[in-house]
């Protein structure tokens, strides 16, 4: 190599090797690469999208395809519509995620500004990322429909579901209500005529006090959050409170935009998209087309919302110590009746109410055999009021349920219900299955109840509250925490001290009044012979007429089981919950008994729970799956509706 070719060659070098000190000394690390970092913030930049106000990679890559990286950040809302202009040319898929997604961080962004001047478009953006959803999902085009494994189509579900809701939006963010009404819409892409259909829908709209996304609403002091997947946006519509329900009624409904058409025919202000509203116990699924769509569904968060109001907290109480009944004594629905599925009956216990249920009924709703297949009541009663007496109204509200739903006899799963009660409720329960004959009435008294010389109506109202037998209807029955032989706390002192407090219904008064001018002249314990008696004095454990009713067992073609709570880890058989014991709760007649470590309110606690789903599960498998026959009458299930 001669000289200058030496020389080139170490000016080359020297150039080099100046370049790479000067990056070492600057500082400067390659303008690609890849960086070692956490799980957590690998995991997010993977799933960054407009509802965690980013904007994904699927919508990046459209962005920088047709250079509008930065007039999006710029100008917004110029940038949309030259894309939803090369939409309508460009039969590209993508295309319409991207717009999805940018209408609803364009509508984000306008809804979180405090800008006055702005103009406050946010619903209108919000409505064209739930059509552009929709057409990216279930609209037709040159290419496949997404697959359900792609993130884009998981993230498109959830642009559509919450745009949803905040395209018919009203209010600040703190107290966003949902307005259902239909009305022509300028969006960014064209006109659109908004119609509202609601043909199977239960209730009239303009009946219901208002609507609310259940998605801005977080859930507390419930373990599951019971939500279906699908498409729509989940609401909790409300009711107002009436003579029966002195509160407010939170009902699970689904809002769905059916949206028909393509980009084209919105860019012609020719698209004329549907709102739909679906009770959530009814429907579950619709059909756009030849595909069946799950619809979205949170059964979870009205029942939260419900249980806000104080007054369902305290009602157990009023209840117990008031003669008048704040609630009718009945049993009421949590979701509309449906021919088809069986009954399961929850009853309360003593100062209680159908909130100690919240946490089971809303666990055992999320197994979706359950959900299927079963409906869920409770019945409410005034737990002061004397056992019998409560008893016979439980079996008369079932009786009357039958007669409502299913006059004609036409749904044999109405014939398989399932009671299950908790302490008070238990005996209640107990008292639809079991045949007394006059064992009961033997307790109080020594002569038959057709030798006591009473007029023939009062006799058959004693008749109702003394002598049982099995209803046809009950097939399955679950004690928990029951007091079958008593509860150690109905002593002397704290029934006298309850009394004092306590007023009973006026019949019930001069019902149990004839009764006690007949027991003067008996020869029966002292225990059952003197004053009106209530539901702590019948839970004596001295009392003859609980502890007969103890040794009854309930009728052979009745399955029985009992959960019994035990505090603390001795023995179990000397163990109590801090109101009953153990010795008390455990009968012979039961076809299993699972003891679980709680105390006396255990019918929240996980292993009674499952276990509840454990007879339910097996409840069910028992069962034949009879076609319900044709004209069965379904009703409303709230029957001052």
């Amino acid at each position: 190599m001669d000289y200058g070719a030496r020389q080139s060659a170490g000016g080359r070098l020297g150039v080099s090797a100046a370049a790479i000190v000067l990056v070492v000394l600057t500082g400067c690390r390659a303008p690609i690469g890849a960086d070692r970092t956490s799980t957590r913030m690998a995991y997010e930049a993977l799933n960054e999208n407009a509802v965690r106000l980013e904007i994904s990679d699927a919508s990046r890559l459209v962005l920088h395809r047709f250079d509008l990286t930065e007039t999006f950040h710029r100008k917004p809302e110029a940038a949309l519509q030259m894309l939803h202009e090369r939409a309508i040319k460009d039969s590209r898929r993508d295309l319409l995620f991207a717009l999805a997604e940018l209408n609803y961080l364009r509508g984000e962004q306008l809804h979180r500004s405090v800008r006055p001047w702005e103009p406050k478009r946010a619903p209108d953006f919000f409505l064209a990322s739930a059509i552009c959803s929709w057409f990216y999902l279930l609209g037709d085009g040159q290419e496949p429909p997404p697959n359900p494994y792609d993130r884009r189509f998981r993230d498109c579900c959830d642009f559509y579901n919450r745009a949803v809701a905040r395209a018919f939006a009203i209010g600040h963010p703190t107290n966003t209500v949902i307005r259902i009404q239909g009305g022509t819409r300028r969006l960014p892409g064209g006109r659109v005529e908004v119609r509202v259909v609601t043909p199977d829908f239960r209730w009239k709209v303009d009946t219901l006090k208002e609507f609310l996304p259940a998605d801005d609403f977080r859930v507390r002091g419930l373990t599951v959050r019971d939500r279906q997947s699908g498409l729509g946006a989940p609401l909790i519509a409300l009711q107002e409170g009436d003579a029966v329900r002195k509160f407010l009624r939170p009902v699970p409904v689904t809002l769905l935009l059916r949206v028909p058409g393509d980009v084209r025919t919105w860019s012609r202000d020719g698209l004329e998209p549907t709102l739909e509203l679906f009770s959530t116990y009814e429907v579950s699924e619709v059909r756009v087309g030849e595909r069946v769509i799950p619809l979205e569904g949170d059964t979870t968060t009205p029942l939260a919302y419900s249980l806000n109001d104080s007054f369902i907290w305290d009602l157990g109480l009023i209840q117990f110590f008031s003669a008048e009944e704040k609630i009718r004594s009945d049993i009421y629905c949590t979701q509309p009746y449906t021919p088809g599925k069986v009954p399961v009956i929850f009853v309360h216990g003593t100062f209680s109410s159908p909130v100690w249920w919240a946490e089971m009924w809303n666990t055992l709703r999320n197994d979706a055999l359950l959900r299927d297949r079963c409906q869920f009541w409770y019945f409410i009663y005034n737990s002061g009021n004397p056992i019998g007496y409560s008893a016979a109204n439980l079996r008369k509200s079932i009786q009357a349920k039958l007669q409502e739903f299913d006059p004609e006899g036409g749904d044999p799963a109405l014939q398989h219900m399932v009671v299950i009660g908790h302490s008070q409720g238990g005996l209640l329960t107990k008292l639809t299955v079991t045949d007394t004959g006059d064992k009961l009435w033997r307790a109080q008294f020594d002569k038959d109840l057709e030798d006591m010389g009473l007029e023939r109506a009062v006799e058959e109202r004693i008749r109702s509250c003394a002598f049982f037998t099995p209803l046809p209807s009950v097939r399955r029955v679950v004690f928990i925490s029951t007091p079958h032989r008593g509860s150690f706390l109905a002593n002397r002192v704290v029934r006298q001290l309850a009394r004092r407090f306590m007023s009973l219904p006026g019949d019930v008064v001069s019902l149990t009044e004839t009764v006690l001018m007949l027991r003067q002249a008996s020869d029966i314990p002292a225990e059952v012979r003197r004053g009106v008696p209530t539901s702590l004095d019948q839970m004596s454990p001295k009392n003859p007429l609980l502890l007969t009713l103890a040794e009854i067992p309930v009728d052979p073609a009745v399955k029985a089981h009992s959960i019994v709570a035990v505090k603390g880890d001795g023995p179990v058989e000397q163990g109590n919950d801090g109101v009953v014991k153990y010795s008390s709760a455990h009968v012979e007649y039961v076809e299993s008994e699972l003891v679980v470590r709680s105390g006396h309110g255990c019918q929240n606690k996980p292993q009674a729970i499952e276990e509840v789903r454990r007879i339910l599960l097996e409840h069910l498998g028992s069962l034949a799956a009879p076609p319900v026959k044709p004209g069965t009458n379904v009703q409303n299930a709230f029957p001052d509706e």
